[in-house]
């Protein structure tokens, strides 16, 4: 494994640059606060110097994706993360006091948590959003203290290639690295025995990435994905909702893992639901396939992917409604761009209501009660986000409380990701742990317990030291009881 990665002007293995880490942490000792900041600097300065070079390299990879949505979707969130990071570190550095069991905290005895850095953590990215799904754990691990090396996906080359490029101009290997490759590469930097690993990507590779890091006990955050869904009330103002949620499918072509994947609408506003869809997406995207505005899908695999889904679901006679103008649905292979989608009521055995949709395409289920769209979800695998709009509190309140799910948006798309003061992650098949601010800081650090004894010798003071007796038997009866 001598060709996997760049560090300065030479190739370096896998094995060798955990080696060259480790051995740098281990010889820096207590990572300062100035030592964090700097290096979170350096990431705020390698995206801001580099915009154009960046948003070129992802452009290059999509085959259409405009640099406005690159600097969104991915310098902005990741310069915000960065930021976020660096003005509250200095807070979530300090001790956390606790307190010692009674009577021990009337003698002097003190306990607090110590966060400690874990030394090398890994971070495995997807190439729906290629910079932000590095830097927005890289904020995290940083601020906690730690290294990093950073293994991109192999179907965005041109951005890790960039990314690979920059972090060695910014940083040296001891301190971030970056590997490219494909799954062999991928499969060999699990097995590594990092202090953490953070994967993003699919529940089936999420499985592998979970079995690579068993080996070595290396402990894991994966943030996953799943069929995140959407319920507009039957109170809810349809034109917002039905603008927030189609604006919300549309970013990235709904190439995103919190994309909304199916929603509930009430049977009495199916049609209106429809009309103000087409209506929205004419305002936003007059045209689709000359549309630079509008994201193409990734490759021509999951273009086809996507197209095949569609077809599924027409030739099993279910209503498929197009958001575009006549003509512009689906591109040729090569521009692999398909418009938005909405496939009405589809039944559970087509593959759309099967897989993450992970692309243009809504499905669109209707319901009487509330009740039939909770008990829907809830059957289902706990996803990693879901919508609700209305302005009903109670209806509110009982989605919240009936239903499970990594996060949530209420009347918006997406926002709860966006927040770095909330921790970001799955649950059950969408994924485990979280990162992302003060949460984030807490998942790459080591919460190391201490405790101080006071100026009182407790134990032989209550008598729990041999030989036992009628000291100790009292104690004993004082404390347990109802």
């Amino acid at each position: 494994m001598n060709d996997l990665t760049q560090g300065k002007h030479a190739k370096v293995s896998l094995d060798d640059l955990l080696s060259c880490q480790r051995r740098a942490f281990r010889e820096e000792g207590e990572v300062a606060l100035a030592t964090r900041l700097d290096r979170i600097d350096r990431c705020i300065a390698l995206l801001v110097d580099n915009v154009d070079e960046i948003c070129a390299a992802v452009e290059s990879d999509f085959g259409c994706r405009s640099p406005y949505v690159t600097q969104m979707m991915d310098i902005l969130t990741s310069v915000n993360s960065l930021k976020f990071v660096k003005k509250n570190l200095k807070k979530w550095m300090r001790p956390e006091r606790r307190k010692p069991m009674a009577p021990l905290n009337f003698l002097g005895a003190r306990a607090w948590v110590q966060y400690q850095p874990k030394g090398v953590v890994g971070i495995m990215t997807p190439w729906n959003v290629p910079v932000n799904m590095v830097f927005s754990p890289l904020a995290d691990v940083l601020g906690a203290g730690n290294r990093a090396l950073i293994k991109p996906s192999e179907y965005t080359p041109a951005t890790s290639e960039c990314l690979s490029r920059l972090f060695s101009r910014y940083f040296e290997p001891s301190e971030i690295a970056v590997v490219t490759g494909g799954p062999e590469v991928g499969a060999a930097f699990t097995a590594l025995p990092l202090d953490h690993l953070i994967f993003t990507g699919s529940t089936s590779i999420g499985r592998k990435v979970m079995l690579g890091a068993a080996e070595n006990l290396v402990p894991v955050t994966l943030e996953l994905g799943g069929k995140s869904p959407v319920i507009i009330g039957s109170g809810a103002d349809i034109y917002k909702s039905v603008e927030t949620l189609i604006m919300g499918k549309s970013m990235n072509a709904g190439q995103l893992c919190v994309s909304p994947d199916y929603c509930f609408i009430h049977h009495s506003q199916l049609e209106a639901f429809i009309r103000t869809a087409q209506s929205i997406i004419s305002e936003h995207f007059p045209t689709i396939q000359n549309n630079p505005d509008f994201v193409a899908c990734i490759n021509q695999r999951h273009f086809k992917r996507i197209a095949g889904l569609i077809d599924e679901a027409e030739q099993a006679g279910t209503r498929v409604v197009a958001l575009s103008p006549s003509g512009e649905a689906i591109s040729g292979d090569d521009a692999h761009k398909i418009a938005i989608h909405l496939i009405i009521n589809p039944e559970d055995n087509l593959a759309c209501m099967q897989e993450e949709l992970f692309g243009p395409i809504l499905c669109v289920k209707t319901y009487q009660t509330l009740d039939e769209a909770t008990d829907f979800i809830n059957v289902r695998e706990k996803p990693l986000a879901l919508y609700y709009f209305g302005s009903d509190r109670e209806e509110k309140a009982k989605v919240l409380r009936q239903t499970t799910s990594g996060g949530v948006s209420v009347n918006a798309v997406a926002s709860h990701v966006g927040c770095d003061d909330l921790p970001f992650g799955g649950i059950g098949m969408s994924g485990q742990g979280n990162y992302r601010g003060r949460d984030g800081f807490k998942t790459f650090s080591h919460a190391r317990a201490v405790y101080e004894e006071g100026w009182v010798n407790i134990a032989k003071l209550g008598g729990t030291l041999p030989p036992y007796g009628e000291k100790i038997a009292n104690l004993l009866a004082s404390q347990i009881k109802k």
